[in-house]
């Protein structure tokens, strides 16, 4: 079985974002950048899948040349190879145009499945999964915990929670899934796998390489543009509710809620 995993680089969780002086774009100085955690569950399951059934899994980035750190992370997980897209006319390109290089890319390995991510936690716009799919006319299977494919390797089997309840779904293969927390718990690079992610093929292919053409890609070319970037509201200070009994701070308390938070 071959599977193909998409990952994409995004700041930690724990970075401090700051918006830049264009207002539509962030600082990148300092930033502490790491593969987006739900394409660690794509790792995760691929390599499970790999473990049970036999085959290839190969890791496909798009960016800039430090997302091979991150890819060299997903070899150091265990899978076998790499592709990095990275051209100068990715810049400021839009989640269709990166769906449409990493489609293109794929285009051109054999594969039976294929993961992202449910989302990237940078944006949180959940669109380049679905358009892999739509671009290589395969199934899509979004926002799964639970993947189980078939003896014969023809057909999957995944779950998908909805609103307190579980949705089945069965597809023939080739198709593309969606993984969200709860599908695994993604292992850590051990130091022999650290070791041997070193000397793991990792190929690097530009637009060019792909057949695409660079006009398709970058700002002037984005169907979804990005007109400004304003921090949240600052948090209000919190108040100290007074009273010499519980009694007492209960009616204070239901007073502002009531009165300033007009919640009740």
């Amino acid at each position: 079985m071959n599977i193909i995993v998409c990952l994409k680089q995004v700041p930690d969780t724990e970075t401090q974002i700051k918006i830049a002086g264009d207002n539509q774009s962030i600082v990148t100085d300092d930033i502490k950048w790491v593969m987006n955690p739900y394409d660690e569950f794509g790792v995760e399951e691929a390599l499970r899948l790999k473990e049970k059934h036999g085959g290839e899994v190969t890791v496909i980035g798009l960016g800039p040349k430090r997302v091979t750190e991150s890819i060299r992370t997903a070899l150091a997980m265990g899978a076998d190879k790499g592709i990095l897209i990275s051209d100068d006319a990715l810049e400021g390109s839009d989640s269709l145009a990166h769906a449409k290089a990493l489609a293109a890319a794929i285009k051109e390995l054999e594969y039976d499945l294929i993961f992202t991510g449910q989302r990237g936690v940078d944006d949180d716009l959940g669109i380049v999964g679905a358009a892999i799919a739509e671009f290589l006319g395969i199934p899509q299977l979004s926002l799964i915990v639970k993947v189980e494919v078939s003896e014969d390797g023809h057909s999957v089997k995944v779950e998908r929670p909805i609103e307190g309840e579980t949705l089945v779904i069965t597809s023939p293969l080739p198709a593309l899934i969606t993984a969200q927390k709860g599908l695994n718990e993604p292992r850590y690079a051990s130091l022999p796998g650290i070791m041997k992610a070193k000397k793991k093929p990792l190929a690097e292919k530009s637009l060019g390489d792909l057949g695409l053409d660079s006009s398709a890609f970058g700002l002037d070319a984005r169907k979804l543009k990005i007109l400004e970037l304003t921090p949240p509201p600052a948090r209000a200070a919190g108040k100290i509710i007074e009273g010499e009994t519980p009694q007492e701070k209960a009616a204070q308390l239901a007073k502002l809620l009531h009165e300033e938070a007009k919640v009740l």
